[in-house]
């Protein structure tokens, strides 16, 4: 599967109600590990996934990780997260790579 990246698309991939929704989103999903929390673990999660055709994503993966329960839980975040709007060119759609950060901080 051919995947194009975020900045060589012509219409870039967005989810449903924009950047700020995609916020929301995340802020209302998120679950802060107990354990990570007790030990005070905070940082950000860096992970890239790929806008299918479709919309659906596909491919979570974490780029910079924190700690394992933190990493762990920023891939169930954008693996839960509904379907976006996919990129396009040429006015049709294609997949997507896309990076996206999730904070942690207490």
């Amino acid at each position: 599967m051919e995947v194009y990246e975020y900045d060589f698309v012509q219409e870039k991939p967005s989810f449903p109600g924009g950047d700020s929704r995609l916020l929301e989103f995340i802020n209302s999903t998120r679950r802060y590990p107990k354990e990570a929390y007790k030990a005070r673990v905070q940082g950000r999660v860096t992970c890239s996934f790929v806008v299918n055709t479709d919309g659906s994503i596909s491919h979570v993966r974490v780029l910079k990780g924190v700690e394992e329960s933190l990493n762990n839980e920023a891939v169930r975040i954008f693996s839960a997260m509904p379907s976006w709007h996919p990129g396009r060119n040429d006015n049709q759609a294609v997949p997507v790579r896309v990076i996206w950060s999730i904070p942690f901080r207490r």
